[in-house]
C-alpha cells in the first residue's frame, strides 16, 4: 500500500469578532436619550432662572418675542394708573424706558404707584409698546414691609 501524504488540514483563519447589531442599537438609543436629557435640563434650568424680563430686556427682544407670553417686571409710574371696567391701565418703567400695560382682571390690594410689579401677558404686536396683561403680581419683600408696615396686615389685624 502506498501511503499518501495528506496535507494537514488547516483550520480557517478566525474572523474578527463583530459586535452584534443589538448592542449598537442599545448604545445609539442610550446616546439619544442622554442627549435628550441634557437638552431638557439645559432648557428647563435656563427658563426657570429667567423668572421675568425687565422693561429694557423686553423692549430689546420685542421683535423676537412677538406675541408670546412672558413676565414683565417694572415699577408702576406715578399718575399713570387708570381704572377701567375690565381692570387697570398703567405704565411700568425701568430707568428711562417704559411700557404701557393694559390689564384685564382685578389688581391686587397692594397695587399702587411707585411699587415694583410683575405683569404676565404679551405685547399686542411685535411693533407695539402696549403690553396686554391678565395678571399683576406685586413684588414686596422684608424691605417693603419695614418701610410700609401698615400696608401689610393679616385678616386678624396683625402686621406682617
Amino acid at each position: 500500500m502506498t501511503e499518501t501524504a495528506e496535507a494537514p488540514v488547516r483550520a480557517p483563519a478566525p474572523r474578527p469578532r463583530q459586535r452584534p447589531r443589538h448592542r449598537r442599537r442599545i448604545v445609539v438609543v442610550f446616546a439619544v436619550l442622554g442627549c435628550a436629557l441634557i437638552f431638557l435640563l439645559v432648557e428647563g434650568l435656563g427658563s426657570s432662572l429667567d423668572y421675568f424680563d425687565t422693561v429694557s430686556q423686553a423692549l430689546a427682544a420685542k421683535s423676537t418675542l412677538g406675541t408670546s407670553n412672558l413676565r414683565l417686571e417694572g415699577t408702576v409710574v406715578p399718575g399713570s394708573i387708570e381704572r377701567t371696567d375690565l381692570g387697570a391701565d398703567f405704565m411700568v418703567a425701568e430707568g428711562s424706558q417704559s411700557v404701557r400695560v393694559d390689564n384685564t382682571g382685578s389688581p391686587p390690594q397692594l397695587f399702587q404707584p411707585d411699587i415694583p410689579v410683575v405683569v404676565v401677558g404679551h405685547f399686542a404686536s411685535s411693533a407695539s409698546d402696549v403690553f396686554v396683561s391678565d395678571q399683576i403680581l406685586v413684588k414686596h419683600s422684608a424691605n417693603y414691609i419695614a418701610t410700609y408696615p401698615g400696608r401689610v396686615r393679616a385678616k386678624n389685624g396683625s402686621v406682617r
